[in-house]
């Protein structure tokens, strides 16, 4: 095991399979010299070339409807979508065209490609740079979603997406890039749908997605000092969504709250709440809980952005009331 960041997990991610496989080719805007605004991928292009490695013009719309195209063909391409908010430019391409494909060709065509892109607000990006919009491709059927927490499992993810006969949209958190991790130095694979319970607990359960991981272990900690022993599960990927692993962990603490930083109405916290409430309702000594971003376009106002989201204090200050039957 060696400690490296998030961003260097991604950056070797592509680069094993790319050399595993030489139908993988990455594209999109400011990747090849720039090495992607975060600088993701810097170093790539040194390797593999522009042919595989290649800017784009910016239009969106234009690089994912060419990766549609070349994934029904044979290639495995990778689109790197600069922002997250940008999603809504390539949703036609996305959802009406890769997702159906298979579906649509009776079986015949596959379309194995990777999106990654990002989310996160409190980068003070302001509202077109800061959304977290990772509800709307799972909606989507036909479209796998992955949300890695840390860079041992952004790197697992990955490779298994890349690998992934089907259409993957893997988010990543932005604010995340610089934090490091443990990660093997061996080859290794996440599958996509299977859940880790990061810490065990006996009180309450958190499912916690991506960032929220960590927001979710700092809220345990406090709660700890209290005397309250809190399981936290990480989905990994939301679609295909490990309900097992959820639901054991629900049964076992009686308690639950899922914590996302989509905003909270309409969102993946209210799915995977509805689901707990159907399946493990009378294991249930308190109500489903959730806690999302509030419902409103992301402040610029550092102030305000950091009121948006959901904090540890806030995490721990529900679930404290949770156990003590206050709500």
């Amino acid at each position: 095991m060696r400690e490296i960041t998030l961003s260097q997990a991604v950056n070797e991610a592509i680069a094993e399979e790319m050399r595993r496989d030489e139908t993988i080719f990455l594209l999109g805007e400011d990747v090849a010299e720039a090495g992607t605004p975060f600088k993701i991928l810097s170093g790539l292009v040194e390797e593999f070339g522009t042919d595989r490695i290649i800017d784009t013009p910016i239009s969106e719309p234009g690089f994912a409807g060419i990766a549609v195209g070349a994934a029904m063909t044979g290639s495995r391409p990778i689109v790197d979508l600069m922002f997250g908010d940008f999603l809504f430019l390539v949703m036609d391409q996305l959802c009406n065209q890769a997702a159906k494909t298979h579906y649509m060709s009776g079986g015949k065509l596959n379309v194995p490609m990777v999106l990654r892109t990002n989310m996160g607000a409190t980068r003070r990006s302001a509202a077109q740079h800061s959304q977290s919009l990772h509800t709307l491709v799972a909606h989507i059927p036909g479209l796998k979603v992955a949300m890695p927490s840390s860079a041992y499992e952004a790197k697992g993810l990955l490779k298994s997406a890349i690998r992934d006969n089907n259409p993957v949209v893997i988010f990543e958190d932005k604010l995340m890039y610089q934090d490091k991790a443990e990660v093997p130095e061996e080859e290794f694979l996440i599958p996509l749908g299977q859940a880790h319970v990061k810490r065990e607990g006996s009180d309450i359960t958190f499912v916690a997605i991506s960032s929220m991981v960590q927001i979710a272990e700092s809220a345990a900690d406090m709660l700890a000092a209290d005397g309250i022993s809190a399981e936290i599960v990480d989905p990994r990927t939301i679609v295909p969504l490990d309900e097992e692993t959820i639901l054991n962990s629900v049964k076992k603490t009686s308690r639950v709250l899922v914590v996302d930083e989509g905003h909270q109405s309409f969102g993946v916290s209210a799915e995977i709440a509805a689901r707990v409430a159907e399946k493990a309702f009378y294991y249930l000594d308190s109500p489903v809980m959730r806690m999302g971003a509030m419902d409103v376009p992301i402040p610029f106002s550092p102030a305000l952005e950091d009121l948006t989201v959901p904090t540890a204090e806030r995490v721990y200050e529900l679930a404290r009331q949770a156990v003590r039957g206050e709500i």
